[in-house]
């Protein structure tokens, strides 16, 4: 019992200080791992230096404690729907979750799903979503139109 209590705060743990934050590892099919490997991610988002992730990952970032996390690859989310109400931040289509105050939001209308976590200590979000949209929207083409 006590090993798997110490084993539930090393996630915790490695979110608060200085060290490796822990970001799960998407797993997108090669050609979403070709693009993804191709974001160039700024070294600093709202300020915040970039941090290693953990487990190392080329499809991982993240800034800052507590930390914006990224992580390039994602599967669509679940409640994703062509109805969904979408935030377009300079050419960008993010779709938040929870829908009535956003932590998660999900690059959309892109070869490849893109999700940030942006923790309510940076709110409003949009500056994190400015910066780094600028890296995807570079890199990740669009979808054909009408595709989310």
């Amino acid at each position: 019992m006590r090993a798997l209590a110490l084993l539930l705060l090393v996630p915790v743990a490695a979110g608060c200080g200085a060290g490796a934050v822990r970001v799960p590892v998407p797993t997108p099919d090669a050609a979403g791992a070709r693009l993804c490997a191709g974001l160039r991610l700024p070294e600093k988002v709202h300020g915040l230096e970039r941090r290693d992730t953990s487990p190392e990952s080329p499809l991982t970032a993240a800034w800052g404690s507590p930390a914006i996390a990224l992580r390039c690859g994602v599967p669509r989310p679940p409640a994703l729907v062509p109805t969904s109400q979408l935030v377009t931040v300079n050419g960008v289509d993010w779709f938040g979750q929870p829908a009535d105050r956003p932590v998660t939001f999900t690059a959309v209308a892109r070869q490849v799903y893109v999700e940030v976590t942006v923790p309510p200590k940076y709110s409003p979000p949009g500056d994190v979503l400015v910066e780094l949209g600028a890296a995807i929207s570079a890199t990740i083409p669009k979808k054909p139109e009408g595709q989310i």
